[in-house]
């Protein structure tokens, strides 16, 4: 089963496929969707809702799992953040793919097995669970882990924040 995660962002959103076969789980492919900062905000999310559409009808993923928005201090980055997300959710689910929605601490406690791990606790544990990956950023990395707590909890109560198109 592949399965894509989204790590959502206006500026840089992060995408990662595993696939999953039994309790293994393999590397597929990663990478990052920018947008211009300086283009309309309409413009940078039908660049995210295009790019994001490519990489589906490129690798096929079976199901979809995207990072649930956390509270900025600055509402205005809250709002934007949201809308990005938004975009990932339709992208995903106008493919037909069930979609599940995870928040970051849950997302860490999966991959480190604490809910505070640090960005570089994280990518660290994604070398080890998918040995010889080569991350495309920071962002590619948190979305790979998305996809890897998708693969672990989809079948478990705490999947169960699930959407199907």
């Amino acid at each position: 089963m592949l399965i894509i995660g989204v790590d959502p962002s206006l500026s840089c959103t992060g995408w990662g496929i595993v696939d999953k076969v039994g309790n293994r789980l393999a590397h597929i492919a990663n990478g990052q969707i920018k947008t211009d900062a300086g283009a309309p905000l309409a413009e940078r999310l039908v660049t995210l809702d295009r790019e994001l559409a490519d990489v589906i009808l490129h690798h096929r993923p079976d199901s979809g799992a995207v990072e649930e928005v956390f509270v900025n201090k600055n509402p205005q980055s809250t709002l934007k953040l949201g809308q990005a997300r938004g975009v990932a959710l339709l992208a995903l689910a106008r493919a037909g793919l069930p979609v599940s929605e995870y928040a970051t601490r849950l997302v860490k406690k999966a991959i480190v097995g604490t809910g505070g791990a640090e960005k570089a606790q994280v990518q660290a544990m994604l070398k080890v669970l998918l040995p010889g990956v080569k991350l495309a950023g920071a962002d590619a990395a948190d979305a790979l882990a998305v996809a890897i707590a998708h693969a672990h909890l989809m079948n478990s109560p705490l999947g169960a924040s699930t959407s199907s198109a």
